[in-house]
């Protein structure tokens, strides 16, 4: 790479998307522009810098290893700006700009939509974005400034923060139990149909309920928590579920609360760089404490019905 190479900010940004989409079309979606002037940005850059920062293929933009090096001052860079314009604020001002939070199907589904609201009325000029995503949210590739994860990661430049613990139960709807009879011991489950993740689809043992209760097959499988509690609602047969979830499902009810019990936990995930962003240590620091207090709100209302 040359020296004394002077880099356009816009360039970077350029750069930095196709870095983390491994594609022009994603860069281009990302940044909103055409992926034909993505391409072009990219060329100039490499040919004012003298080398080849991606290798280009069928299956999109890999980084070579002069990208590769470009990235983490790219990375920096963008860090300083954000730093620089979070400055112009000053602290204590109410929180602005848009932040992506990344999140597992249940939790952006039964948690994330209340809490995120009330952060936003809390900060008028706050853009949030949830991404339910049936997988680990990738913080390296920018899919989310942030994300809640129910293991904590081991690699990767990342800050990990436990927000909080949950549990499930096995459920099943009132219509079913009046059919089928009473479930009050785990010999009672043999032979019924059981409701759970896609086997193949799991990405985190932890969601691997079924597994923990001996079960081998799962006869209604999706990757989502919401279709698994629907099939649940409508007599299909019984599965795991979070007890925040249940509010929302007054049809469903626990069965064997002693005997089939599972305790999780949920981890804020952050980008290790964004630890000295006043605006993004405020806005995690909102969204950890409101999503314990609303996973603990839901859990008593189970608790005392």
């Amino acid at each position: 790479m040359q020296k004394g190479l002077i880099v356009d900010w816009d360039d970077l940004k350029v750069f930095l998307a196709v870095a983390r989409d491994q594609s022009l079309s994603g860069a281009g979606k990302r940044l909103r522009r055409d992926p034909a002037t993505v391409g072009r940005k990219i060329a100039r850059l490499e040919r004012d810098a003298g080398t080849v920062l991606f290798i280009k293929s069928p299956q999109g933009y890999a980084l070579s290893a002069e990208g590769a090096r470009l990235v983490e001052y790219a990375e920096q860079a963008e860090q300083a700006m954000r730093a620089g314009l979070e400055a112009l604020t000053g602290p204590g001002e109410a929180l602005s700009g848009q932040i992506r939070v990344g999140a597992p199907d249940g939790c952006a589904n039964y948690l994330l939509p209340q809490v995120c609201a009330c952060i936003a009325r809390d900060n008028p000029a706050l853009d949030i974005q949830i991404v339910a995503l049936p997988r680990v949210v990738n913080l390296s590739r920018r899919e989310a400034d942030m994300a809640i994860a129910v293991s904590p990661p081991s690699a990767g430049q990342l800050q990990v923060q436990k927000v909080t613990d949950y549990h499930l139960h096995l459920v099943a709807s009132q219509s079913y139990l009046a059919q089928t009879g009473a479930i009050e011991r785990i010999g009672d489950l043999r032979g019924r149909p059981m409701i759970g993740y896609i086997p193949d689809m799991i990405y985190d043992t932890e969601l691997d309920y079924l597994a923990e209760l001996g079960v081998t097959r799962v006869a209604l499988a999706s990757n989502s928590v919401p279709v698994q509690l629907r099939w649940a609602g409508l007599g299909a047969g019984l599965c795991m579920a979070h007890d925040f979830a249940l509010p929302a499902h007054p049809d469903l009810c626990r069965v064997l609360t002693d005997a089939v019990h599972l305790r999780r936990s949920f981890y804020l995930v952050r980008h290790r760089s964004d630890q000295h962003s006043d605006r993004m240590n405020r806005f995690a620091g909102a969204l950890r404490t409101a999503l314990g207090a609303e996973v603990a709100r839901l859990e008593r209302l189970i608790a005392l019905s």
